[in-house]
C-alpha cells in the first residue's frame, strides 16, 4: 500500500511553485545572495597589477588553474576579494570534528542540543578567521614574491589581509544566511554556483583545441561520454539504499490493541555526501596555491612538495584517495550516521532489528552493516574523483575536468531539489488542512441551520 504522502509526493508538479509564496521568497532571496556572491568574484583586491597577473594565470591554467577555479569561482585567477573562497571554513570545520571526536569536553558540548551546536559553531567562526589570517598573510608574500603586486610592502600586505579575511568572513555569512533563510545548504551552493560559472569558460577553452588540432574529435566525443556516464554513475548511487528491517512489537493503548508493524531503516551507500570529496580537495589545495604565486623555484620544500603531490602525480592520486576513505568514513560516524544513537532511538521507539537483541547488540550491529556499506560507497567516491584526474593527466586535456566537480554539482542539484519538493510537499499539506478546517465549518453551519428550521 502506498502513504498518503507519498502519493502527495508522486502528484507534486512545478507548478504549485506559483502558488508557494513562502518557497518562492526562499527561492528568490537565495538567488539574490548568490548573485552577490558571483558579483564579489570580480571585485579585485587594491593594489595588484592586473596586465600581470592576467600574464602569469595564462601561464598556470594549463596546470591548476582549474582546481583554483573550481572552488573559488574563478576569484583567485582575478584575485577578487573572495579570492581564498569558503576554503577556511571548511578546514575549520575538519579541525572542529576532529577534535570533537577526540576532546571528551567538545564532544559533550556536542550532546547539549541547540546550545552546544551553537557553541561548536562559534568555535568553528573563529577558526576560520585564524586560517583565513594566515592563509592571506601566505598569499600577500607569495604575490610579492611573484612580482604581481604595484607598490609591494607592509601596507599592501595589511590591506590585502583585511580584504581577503573579510571577504571570507562575508561568504560564511552568505552561506548561513542561505542555510536558514533559503533553499539548499549554503556552503555547498557556493562551491556549486563557483563550478558552473567556470563551466562556459571551460568548455569553450576544450573545442578550441579541438578546432585548433591540439585534440583529437575522438578525445572529444571519449571526454563527453564520459562526462555523461559519471553523472549517471553518480545519481545511481547516491540513490542507492541498503534497507535493515525493523519489527515494531504489538502495543495496548487503553484498552485497545494494535498489532506490531515493520518498516525499513534506510542506510544511504554514501551517507557522507559530497562532504569527503570537499574535503579532501581543500587539503590538496593550500600548498598548491601558495607554491603556485611564489614560484617553484623559489623554495626547495615547496618545489619538493608540488613535484610529488601535483595533479596527477601517484602520491597526490594516493593521498587523495586515502583522505577520501578517511573523511567518508569519519563523517559518516560522527556526522551522518551514528549507531549508538540510532539504536537508541530504536530502543526508545520499542523498535527492533529482527534476531538482534536492542541497545548495545543493535548498535554494533548498525555499525558492522554501515562499515559493510561504506567499503563500497568510498570505493565509488575514489574511482569518481580519481578517474577523471588519471584521464586527464594521461590525455593532456587543456581544461580541469575534475570528478569532485562533477560530484559536487550533481549532489547539490539532487539536494537542493528534493528541499524544494519537501516545501512544495508541506505547501500541499497547509492546503489540505485549511480546505478540511473549511469544509468543517460549512457542515456545522448547515447543521445549525438545519436544526433550526426543524
Amino acid at each position: 500500500m502506498v502513504s498518503a504522502a507519498e502519493q502527495m509526493a508522486a502528484n507534486t508538479s512545478w507548478s504549485a511553485l506559483g502558488k508557494a509564496t513562502d518557497l518562492r521568497n526562499r527561492i528568490f532571496f537565495t538567488l539574490g545572495l548568490l548573485c552577490v556572491y558571483r558579483l564579489g568574484t570580480y571585485i579585485p583586491v587594491p593594489g595588484i597589477d592586473g596586465a600581470e597577473l592576467r600574464q602569469f594565470m595564462e601561464q598556470a591554467a594549463t596546470g591548476i588553474g582549474g582546481i583554483l577555479s573550481m572552488f573559488t569561482g574563478g576569484a583567485l585567477g582575478r584575485m577578487g576579494i573572495f579570492a581564498l573562497g569558503i576554503m577556511p571554513y571548511i578546514s575549520a570545520s575538519i579541525i572542529v570534528q576532529l577534535l570533537t571526536a577526540m576532546v571528551p569536553a567538545l564532544e559533550q558540548l556536542k550532546k547539549e542540543g541547540e546550545q552546544g551546536r551553537k557553541k561548536i559553531n562559534q568555535y568553528t567562526r573563529y577558526g576560520t578567521v585564524f586560517l583565513a589570517t594566515l592563509q592571506s598573510y601566505g598569499l600577500a608574500m607569495s604575490l610579492q614574491s611573484g612580482d604581481i603586486v604595484t607598490n609591494p610592502g607592509a601596507f599592501f600586505v595589511a590591506s590585502c589581509m583585511i580584504t581577503l579575511v573579510g571577504g571570507t568572513m562575508f561568504l560564511m555569512w552568505l552561506g548561513e544566511q542561505i542555510t536558514a533563510r533559503g533553499v539548499g545548504n549554503g556552503i555547498s551552493l557556493i562551491i556549486f554556483v563557483g563550478i558552473i560559472a567556470e563551466v562556459p569558460a571551460a568548455l569553450a577553452q576544450f573545442f578550441a583545441s579541438g578546432r585548433s588540432g591540439a585534440i583529437s574529435p575522438a578525445v572529444i566525443i571519449g571526454v563527453i561520454l564520459m562526462v555523461i556516464v559519471t553523472i549517471g554513475f553518480v545519481v545511481f548511487m547516491e540513490r542507492s539504499l541498503r534497507k535493515i528491517h525493523i519489527q515494531y512489537p504489538r502495543r495496548q493503548v487503553g484498552m485497545k490493541v494494535y498489532d506490531g508493524g515493520s518498516s525499513h531503516l534506510p542506510v544511504k551507500v554514501n551517507p557522507a555526501g559530497v562532504i569527503p570529496a570537499i574535503f579532501a580537495s581543500s587539503l590538496l589545495l593550500l600548498p598548491i596555491t601558495i607554491g603556485t604565486f611564489s614560484g617553484n623555484s623559489t623554495n626547495p620544500v615547496l618545489s619538493t612538495i608540488l613535484a610529488y603531490f601535483g595533479p596527477g602525480q601517484p602520491a597526490y592520486l594516493a593521498f587523495f584517495t586515502l583522505m577520501i576513505v578517511f573523511f567518508t568514513y569519519f563523517y559518516t560516524f560522527n556526522v551522518a550516521f551514528k549507531p549508538d544513537d540510532v539504536a537508541d532511538n530504536l530502543k526508545n521507539q520499542n523498535g527492533f532489528v529482527p534476531g538482534v537483541r536492542p541497545g548495545k547488540k543493535t548498535a554494533e550491529y548498525l555499525e558492522y552493516v554501515v562499515n559493510r556499506v561504506l567499503v563500497l560507497g568510498s570505493a565509488y567516491l575514489a574511482l569518481v574523483c580519481l578517474l577523471p584526474e588519471i584521464l586527464r593527466a594521461q590525455l593532456n586535456i587543456p581544461f580541469y575536468f575534475g570528478g569532485t566537480s562533477v560530484l559536487i554539482v550533481v549532489s547539490v542539484t539532487m539536494d537542493t531539489i528534493q528541499q524544494v519538493q519537501s516545501h512544495l510537499l508541506a505547501h500541499q499539506y497547509e492546503g489540505l488542512i485549511e480546505k478540511s478546517q473549511l469544509s468543517g465549518k460549512g457542515k456545522k453551519r448547515a447543521r445549525r441551520k438545519g436544526t433550526g428550521r426543524k
